[in-house]
């Protein structure tokens, strides 16, 4: 025998579809929930119309060590205050590469934030122990 009575079983169904039915509209919304997305990493587009040198160093007297055209996209890690060139002492790191390579901003537009570098430059730290001035010419 039942120890419930009809009226006391009619609202415990009446509950449990109720939490059910919410268990599931919120199964629901949870699953619908957009993912969120990465953070859009920073990149700067070439605006020179000669096109840009990239430096070992953060200087115009630095070695060249590479060229991007007028146009070009390019993947940015950070920043650093340097030398000025035309009104501007932003330098950028540019992404992705082994060795240091950096970029006026002076001849770049970013898109997206672009944070300082939290460390001197290590290769400039380590040329200097070695009894290199990296800014040196010859």
């Amino acid at each position: 025998m039942s120890m419930f009575t009809a009226s006391a079983l009619c609202s415990l169904r009446r509950t449990a579809g109720t939490v059910a039915g919410v268990l599931a509209v919120g199964g629901v919304l949870f699953a619908a929930a957009p993912a969120q997305a990465a953070p859009a990493q920073p990149y700067g587009t070439i605006t020179s119309p000669a096109g840009l040198n990239v430096r070992q160093f953060p200087s115009t007297d630095s070695s060249v060590v590479g060229f991007y055209g007028n146009g070009a996209q390019v993947g940015l890690t950070c920043k650093v205050r340097a030398q000025n060139v035309d009104g501007n002492t932003i330098w950028y790191l540019v992404r992705g590469s082994s060795h240091e390579r950096w970029l006026s901003a002076r001849y770049v537009a970013n898109t997206g934030a672009v944070s300082y570098c939290n460390s001197v430059l290590t290769s400039a730290a380590s040329a200097q122990v070695q009894g290199q001035h990296p800014g040196a010419k010859g």
